[in-house]
């Protein structure tokens, strides 16, 4: 035993089982209860006199002697001290767990029930005799492991008598529980354009609007099982949406060219849809000027999502492969403070640019304006004369350090705009998407905002129809149109709310609006009710007057319904132009199904999209309305664009429970 001993001291003692440490203790500390006979007090109590038994005298020298310290001498002593004391206490007729807690002292994970009063030796026996006692399956096997739940989610324990017992999970106290995820989602918000009367305001005017990013972000609502917020619907962002083959202009020198289609409404039979629809002239790529494009990633903490940074990066390197080779791109992320991570470098060194957008870690907070203010000057490095300067913007909206207001951001994007360096914005993600701040950026940076929540849709915007998101044909383009009170008696222009210009603003250069890329098409419908239709809501004014200027003939315009107004700017280009187009009864058809499906698609669109929004004018059109309407129109569809708004229209259907 000497020469073993010997052997032992001059290794390294295996750590010991956390099997055997667990049994031993175990069952020490149920002998330890068991040395005083007749005894109800727990473990722990002090009364006086309390003598140990021979079993506890045992005990106590091993401890005393530290033979628990985890040496492999230890534990061969332990285990069969263990073995003994197990074996006094069978011939006791003593329970395993008879009196009290045996693991709970050393594996806090696992609850153990007490005795509420002594049990008699007699009927500890007579259950012995028909219960098999041993020692239960459920207790840890591995260190450190939690005892097993239960499937109300509480722990397994044993019973006094050995029985297994159900202990309940304990309940965090409510002040130290985690807050519910805040959604800080924001969106600008918008009352639904009214209907105005000919009478007192004969003319609407408004910017154009190529944004898209309402119509990705009530997709993705609806794929998601619920009903997109009211305020994130704007219905002409649903509209441009989609690629629409309308007439097209000849040459550039006509940058777009308008076209007009008069239409019965199919939720009120009582009115009319004027149908406006323009259509950007499109370069050829060959054409196309070279760009000078700085990629502005925010990469802070709240962009440590899947459908974030990860989507972003992905969007990116689909954009690189479609630039040319004498395009140049640069890359600036900011989150605690802006960096430049890539100085203007040429596609024709797409690897250095790829390798640099794989680097990209999310982490800090979002100093917003920092990043804009380092991009702009990254342009101004790089700037192409004659051709595309532009910024775009990747980001969840969470703009948190630094100037972060909509109107200070405004100001910084607005006099940088000026300089020939536009700004658009790519917006990802849910919880943190601040859509009314990516408006204000886009709309006042000569850009366009989209929203970007699957790599289709990254596809779709920055290869697709990357010429109309990075080559502006015109800009400052805005619309204007007069109605004929001999016509007309009142109007509502569908959608275009956050572009609503007033009337004397058309003619001012001075006044933004926004711009046509390559390719653009623009879509704006009016609901119109004609003079003496039942539908008028408006009565006549008492005092109007009808008279005509003597140098106006009486029977002058009297064939048109409106009259069309399209000012614009060329793309380096300080004066307006003008273009106009009367709108006649000859533009008229005498019902919906016999419009071009464009037509009878986007007017499903917009269907849609005041149904969202709640407005009460189409509250009696159903959703089965709109997806007839709207299938029956789809057409060719080769990237399934408009399949889609059919099926989110039936969801929306399920959804709202119709």
């Amino acid at each position: 035993m000497t020469d073993e001993l010997n052997m032992l001291s001059g290794r390294t003692p295996p750590k010991p089982a956390d099997e055997a440490r667990a049994r031993a203790l175990a069952a020490a500390m149920q002998a330890y209860d068991a040395a005083e006979e007749n005894s109800a007090a727990t473990q722990g109590s002090t009364i006086p006199g309390r003598q140990s038994s021979i079993l506890n005298r045992i005990w106590s020298s091993m401890m005393n002697r530290k033979l628990l310290a985890g040496s492999a001498l230890a534990t061969l002593l332990v285990v069969p001290a263990a073995a003994f004391l197990t074996l006094e206490i069978v011939r006791n007729d003593r329970p395993f767990g008879a009196e009290g807690e045996i693991a709970a002292k050393s594996e806090p994970n696992v609850q153990l029930a007490r005795p509420e009063a002594p049990v008699a030796k007699e009927e500890r026996k007579a259950e012995a005799d028909g219960e098999a006692l041993h020692a239960p399956e459920s207790m840890d096997q591995t260190a450190g492991a939690a005892a097993p739940m239960n499937a109300a989610g509480g722990t397994v324990g044993l019973a006094a008598r050995g029985r297994m017992e159900i202990m309940p999970a304990p309940t965090a106290p409510a002040d130290i529980l985690p807050p519910p995820a805040e959604n800080r989602e924001r969106f600008g918000n918008s009352d639904a354009n009214p209907v105005k009367s000919v009478a007192t305001e004969p003319v609407s005017t408004f910017s154009v609007d190529v944004d898209t990013a309402s119509y990705s972000f009530i997709r993705r609502s609806l794929m998601a099982g619920e009903m997109p917020n009211p305020d994130a619907v704007r219905v002409e962002e649903m509209v441009n949406y989609f690629p629409y083959d309308w007439p097209r202009p000849a040459s550039a020198a006509e940058p777009f060219k308008a076209t007009v289609t008069v239409t019965p409404t199919p939720w009120n039979a009582g009115t009319r849809l004027m149908h406006v629809a323009i259509k950007g002239y499109e370069v050829v790529q060959k054409e196309a000027p070279r760009a000078n494009l700085v990629f502005l990633i925010d990469v802070s903490g709240s962009m440590d999502e899947p459908d974030k940074l990860p989507l972003l990066k992905n969007a990116f390197r689909l954009l690189v492969d479609r630039l040319r080779p004498d395009d140049t791109v640069s890359i600036v992320t900011y989150a605690g403070n802006a960096g430049t991570v890539l100085e203007p470098t040429s596609i024709k060194d797409k690897a250095k640019i790829l390798a640099a957008i794989n680097t990209l870690q999310p982490g800090g907070s979002t100093a917003g304006a920092a990043g804009i203010d380092a991009a702009y000057q990254l342009a101004e490095k790089g700037f192409v004369q004659d051709g595309v300067n532009r910024i775009l913007l990747a980001t969840d909206g969470d703009f948190n350090v630094g100037p972060s207001s909509d109107e200070e951001l405004k100001r910084v994007v607005e006099t940088k705009r000026r300089s020939g360096i536009f700004l658009s914005v790519l917006g990802f993600g849910r919880g943190n998407y601040n859509d009314a701040l990516m408006q204000t950026i886009a709309q006042n940076g000569n850009g366009v905002a989209t929203y970007i929540d699957t790599l289709a849709e990254a596809q779709k915007t920055l290869v697709e129809e990357a010429g109309s998101s990075l080559f502006p044909i015109a800009k400052d383009v805005k619309l204007q149109v007069e109605f004929n009170p001999a016509a007309i008696a009142e109007y509502r222009l569908i959608g275009y709310e956050t572009r609503a210009l007033k009337r004397e603003d058309f003619n001012n250069d001075k006044v933004d609006a926004g711009d046509i890329g390559s390719g653009h098409s623009v879509t704006a419908i009016y609901e119109v009710t004609p003079k003496g239709s039942p539908a008028v809501l408006s009565d006549d004014l008492r005092y109007a007057t009808t008279e005509k200027p003597a140098s106006e003939p009486a029977t002058a315009h009297s064939g048109e319904l409106a009259y069309l107004k399209i000012r614009y700017k060329k793309p380096d280009g300080d004066k307006s132009e003008l273009i106009t187009t009367p709108v006649t009864e000859a533009s008229a058809v005498p019902s919906l199904a016999e419009a071009p499906q464009d037509v009878r698609f986007s007017v499903a669109v917009a269907a849609f999209g005041q149904k969202l929004a709640g407005n009460s004018a189409v509250a009696g059109y159903s959703y089965p309305a709109i997806a007839d309407l709207s299938a029956g129109a789809k057409g060719p569809d080769p990237f399934g664009y408009r399949g889609e708004f059919v099926n989110l229209v039936r969801l929306a259907k399920g959804l709202a429970g119709e």
